[in-house]
């Protein structure tokens, strides 16, 4: 299928390592000049050679922290070397940590928050303009499931996420009469099949075993209850199943699509 995307900027965030990594060679497939944003600058080089090879028009590593409020500006003024932008991949995301809630730390809830909403809401907000102008231009928000279920012992993350999806559904309101669409994808847990896809800032990069030390002290009885089934045979998503969804509604093939929130989480929701 022809995405119609070939020559379009794309900006990805999060976009060295498992899902943001096959989101931007996904899109990079497609023709379209990319800006990959990200933290770890090996990496960042490593994905603009991948892009290249897999038939990006162009493709360019921007590294910034999306926490500094300077950073969209800084990304924006490096995408507008290559043009107008048309895509916006918001994917920056994860937790801090993990637990009840009653035993949170209040100084620890912002960083959840913000990560995962506040760093969404400056992108978009410093994007908008020029799609608003131009009449044109679609986003894909990387929500999760656990913003429409809950994540047992991810409360604030979960919650994050959620209103990443009611962002997503207000914004398209908002920003369809200007022909701009919004979407977002709610994936499952999702790994890469590639073991050199996470890049040194990713939760799943085995230097930084984040999850078991997140859950170092938890209940067997208690990671029964974190645990969702899938009736697909397997416990997680794969990354390229999650890019090609966010690639799509990023198309103009999902051209009359909009405001929607898309599980991709192999039934565990059934």
């Amino acid at each position: 299928m022809d995405m119609q995307m070939t020559g379009r900027v794309a900006i990805v965030t999060g976009a060295t390592a498992n899902i943001g990594r096959a989101i931007s060679l996904g899109l990079a497939a497609e023709g379209v000049k990319l800006v990959a944003v990200g933290r770890d600058q090996a990496a960042g080089a490593r994905l603009v050679e991948q892009a290249i090879a897999a038939g990006a028009q162009d493709a360019r590593f921007v590294a910034a922290d999306l926490s500094d409020p300077a950073a969209p500006g800084q990304i924006l003024a490096a995408a507008s070397a290559l043009g107008e932008v048309a895509i916006l991949v918001n994917n920056v995301g994860g937790n801090i940590g993990a637990g009840f809630f009653v035993d949170s730390d209040p100084a620890s809830w912002a960083g959840d928050i913000d990560l995962n909403l506040g760093t969404l809401l400056r992108m978009t907000h410093a994007t908008l303009p020029g799609m608003i102008a131009r009449k044109a231009g679609a986003i894909v928000n990387i929500g999760s499931t656990a913003g429409i279920v809950g994540d047992y012992m991810l409360p604030v993350y979960s919650a994050a996420k959620a209103a990443v999806h009611g962002f997503t559904k207000v914004l398209a309101k908002e920003v369809g009469p200007h022909g701009i669409r919004v979407n977002c994808v709610a994936p499952y847990g999702t790994v890469s099949r590639d073991p050199a896809a996470f890049s040194s800032g990713s939760r799943f990069h085995p230097d930084r075993n984040f999850f078991g030390r997140a859950f170092a002290s938890t209940s067997p009885k208690d990671m029964e209850k974190r645990s969702r089934q899938t009736v697909l045979g397997r416990p997680v998503a794969f990354a390229e199943e999650v890019a090609s969804l966010a690639v799509y509604l990023a198309s103009d093939q999902a051209g009359f699509i909009t405001g929607q929130v898309y599980p991709v989480d192999g039934g565990s929701l059934l």
